[in-house]
């Protein structure tokens, strides 16, 4: 981390601060609705402990639905260019390695008196969105309110309830009506999920390694795939930001975006898709490739997240970019949205915490708490540190593999091209799902392309796993 720009411990200023603060963010009474009796619930990781969202929806007329969503009130309790905001400013993202958590705020922010906790009474940010009953945005707003979690949920369990392959989660039953809140919940991401991926949004799914353990002993790295509760969160999200960033521009106020641009390697794509019998056309066009990786899903469910980590690589990173007001942004690419600005996890995002200040300053009617010319320096610092917090958590994970696979040195593994550059050419092998360098039995090799690898030596401190071709 320190080699590359990200401070791993809090400084003292910001630890004297942290004792300092002994409660939640209190909130202005005549600013802040009372929406506690409403059966909010969050939904996230089994593990998760920062709290930033909860969810409610409301049944309307014809079809139609109103869906709230909370955001954890996290500027209150960090003040811009205090301490603890100074050291958010520098790491812009907690960083989640296999061996530590490195959280952006002081876990008693994070987990405790900012995170939208269980049972906890809390003042958030609720973004306000009415649908028809085909998805499309009728209306919307942007207000401070109390909310009260009633229930703390996890993907794994709501997923199989609400795709009828599992009991309903205890958590649920015990809070009355709170299924059928969530059964129409579900119904309204169908929609939008639907709605956007007729406007091009891309059809991902990819494999998401994580590690397992037994007591403090890594035993195995794991595939996780995602699922229908995920989905539901997803959805509910990229709808909050595309609201935040339309809120923002109404209200003449600068923003941070985050854009993916036109991919870069197009004619890579359209190569993978001639090689299964599909046909691109020659400038990029995101509604043919969603239709693209949908036959493909169809044609080859098993090994399609290896299609979809090969589009992905392809279509080049994320960034975030500053937008004026008036401005005509970019777009994010992938989710088929022109208007998006990171605004739902603020404890662990800090362009969200950023957007949180514009908005509280919006609705204040206070003036914008950044210049335009800070803005755009933080769009690009934030951009840069997010690179660099991935890289020390892909370094970590390299190395949690190679000790994984070290007794397998002269295996052999199906495996897929990730990566071919002048730096050397990467595969990720199927089982365990570990990404590694390719050293010979490489030559013409492009990303996508389906090779069998042995796996020849491993080196855990740096986190090396070299393979070689075999076929």
């Amino acid at each position: 981390m320190v080699a590359r720009g990200l401070a791993p411990d809090f400084t003292p200023a910001a630890l004297a601060e942290l004792h300092a603060i002994h409660a939640p963010a209190a909130g202005a009474d005549t600013a802040t609705r009372d929406l506690r009796h409403l059966p909010w619930c969050s939904i996230d990781n089994d593990d998760s402990r920062d709290l930033d969202q909860l969810s409610v929806a409301e049944a309307l007329p014809d079809g139609a639905a109103k869906v709230l969503v909370a955001i954890a009130d996290v500027s209150a309790l960090v003040p811009q260019r205090s301490a603890l905001d100074g050291h958010a400013r520098q790491n812009t993202t907690s960083v989640y390695t296999v061996a530590q958590i490195f959280p952006m705020l002081p876990e008693k922010l994070s987990t405790d008196l900012t995170s939208l906790n269980f049972d906890e009474d809390r003042v958030a940010v609720v973004i306000e969105m009415v649908f028809s009953a085909e998805g499309v945005l009728q209306r919307s707003d942007v207000y401070q309110a109390r909310v009260h979690n009633r229930a703390k949920l996890a993907y794994n369990s709501v997923a199989p309830w609400l795709e009828g392959k599992g009991p309903v989660p205890p958590a649920i039953s015990a809070v009355p009506g709170l299924d059928e809140n969530l059964r129409l919940q579900d119904r309204v991401t169908q929609s939008l999920r639907a709605l956007r991926h007729e406007r091009g949004a891309l059809s991902f799914e990819t494999v998401e390694a994580r590690p397992s353990f037994a007591g403090d002993t890594l035993k195995d790295i794991e595939a996780v795939k995602t699922n229908r509760a995920k989905h539901l969160i997803e959805d509910l999200m990229v709808a909050a930001n595309g609201v935040t960033a339309q809120f923002l521009a109404a209200k003449k106020f600068p923003s941070i975006r985050r854009v993916v641009r036109t991919p870069k390697h197009w004619d890579r794509m359209v190569e993978l898709a001639a090689e299964r019998g599909a046909t691109l056309p020659a400038q990029p066009d995101a509604k043919a490739l969603e239709n693209f990786l949908v036959q493909s899903k169809a044609a080859d469910r098993l090994h399609f997240p290896d299609l979809s980590l090969s589009v992905i690589k392809l279509m080049g990173a994320g960034e975030y970019a500053l937008e004026l007001p008036g401005g005509n942004s970019a777009g994010h690419f992938g989710l088929a949205v022109r208007d998006y600005a990171h605004s739902t996890a603020p404890n662990r995002r800090f362009p969200d915490l950023i957007t949180q200040r514009l908005l509280k300053a919006a609705l204040a009617g206070a003036a914008p708490p950044y210049a335009s010319e800070e803005l755009a320096a933080l769009a690009c610092h934030c951009t840069a540190q997010e690179d660099a917090a991935k890289k020390v958590e892909r370094q970590v994970g390299k190395s949690a593999a190679a000790m994984v696979l070290h007794s397998r040195i002269g295996e052999q593994f199906d495996a897929v091209i990730t990566g071919a550059s002048d730096k050397g050419t990467w595969v990720r092998v199927f089982n365990p799902p570990v990404e590694g360098k390719l050293d010979g039995g490489h030559e013409g090799r492009k990303v996508g392309d389906r090779v069998r690898v042995q796996l020849m030596r491993t080196d855990v401190e740096r986190g090396f796993i070299d393979f070689r071709g075999v076929r």
